[in-house]
């Protein structure tokens, strides 16, 4: 393999992504970079062992616990310079910060999403999942993002015994939403409709850091993972078909709580299959660190924001996506309950019968 240039090799260890709200090119700072990439390329190849270990069960669970449990009490990381560091708007929050905060308590809170996360005011919008930065792609080659197994393998990632959900996906559309350390790690819920099927998918450990993405071949649907399908084609729903969300843990996530609620944040209650949702209720929380949560739809049954389109096939801005997989794929940084997408209109022509029948998603 060529050495690579100085100024290549500093533009392959940047990442940069888009701003939704100003439209500015913003350059993420990455957690523990140089150790992922250090154990997703050295030790993964020399050191086998050592990274099945890294990615294990126990492995997270011992990390989320040093690096989340331990009181931020020492001058150089008390929660107010923590705070400051991160980013997070505390006027948000539900309650304030304990003076002994542990990171746990940061990446857990809770914030007035009905005052500061609002839903788009029409009601077939498709919403975000979290605060995230956003991709958005298609499975079908002929459609304007055909980004095909790159960061996934659809049966893989529904469960090579859930051949039905893969054959009704298959060819559709999807958004991946990577939530970073610092962002509210709450879930809500994408779309309105019936809980069709829930079900949990085992997996690793995976780091979402996206030098560990491009590393591994189709990661998410590696990792352990929850899959809620939603009709929404039901009375009072979004009516874009069946929607997969669908949670992926990632390295330090130990746990998906459920805490499904669709007034504030209490009571949590079960989301079996059969349960009417919400779209924009609180769905779960992941404890703790970074994760991701990918939106599946329906082959033709969503068209993605115009934005969002734009900005990932945007070819001046630095991503590891766009450099490793050799197309422009860039993510768009996107508050959790704002529009992602809306229903599209479906035709359809009957020739056996010469005559068109329209379905009309509204």
């Amino acid at each position: 393999m060529p050495t690579l240039n100085a100024n290549l090799a500093a533009e392959l260890r940047l990442h940069q992504y888009i701003d939704r709200t100003t439209g500015n090119v913003q350059s993420e700072q990455l957690i523990a970079d140089q150790t992922v990439r250090w154990l997703y390329s050295t030790a993964r190849e020399q050191y086998p062992y050592l990274f099945r270990l890294a990615t294990s069960p126990f492995a997270s669970r011992l990390l989320a616990y040093l690096n989340y449990d331990a009181p931020l009490t020492t001058p150089w990381s008390s929660a107010r310079q923590l705070i400051d560091a991160l980013g997070i708007d505390e006027s948000e929050c539900v309650r304030p910060f304990p003076n002994k905060a542990r990171l746990r308590d940061l990446f857990e809170r809770q914030i007035r999403y009905w005052a500061c996360r609002p839903l788009p005011s029409a009601h077939d919008r498709v919403v975000s999942p979290a605060d995230a930065r956003t991709l958005v792609g298609s499975l079908n080659e002929h459609r304007l993002l055909p980004i095909k197994e790159k960061f996934f393998d659809l049966r893989e990632l529904l469960g090579m015994n859930k051949l039905g959900w893969y054959e009704c996906f298959a060819g559709g559309d999807w958004a991946i939403a990577r939530l970073t350390p610092e962002k509210y790690h709450y879930t809500h819920l994408p779309v309105s409709g019936k809980v069709t099927d829930v079900y949990d998918v085992d997996g690793c450990f995976h780091s979402c850091n996206p030098g560990a993405v491009v590393e591994v071949i189709a990661p998410y649907s590696k990792n352990r993972r929850s899959v809620t399908i939603i009709d929404t084609d039901i009375d009072g729903g979004t009516g874009v078909g069946f929607v997969a969300m669908i949670e992926v843990v990632a390295l330090m996530i130990g746990e998906i709580a459920p805490c499904y609620s669709e007034h504030e944040y209490d009571p949590c209650e079960p989301l079996d299959k059969g349960r009417w949702v919400k779209r924009g209720a609180v769905k779960s929380l992941f404890r703790p660190g970074s994760s991701t949560v990918i939106t599946l739809f329906e082959p033709g049954r969503v068209a993605f924001d115009s934005d969002l389109v734009r900005n990932t096939t945007r070819a001046d801005v630095s991503s590891r996506f766009s450099h490793y997989f050799g197309q422009s794929l860039v993510e768009t940084d996107v508050a959790v309950r704002s529009s992602i997408a809306s229903p599209v209109r479906r035709t359809t022509t009957n020739k056996s019968q010469g005559f068109e029948i329209i379905w009309e998603i509204t």
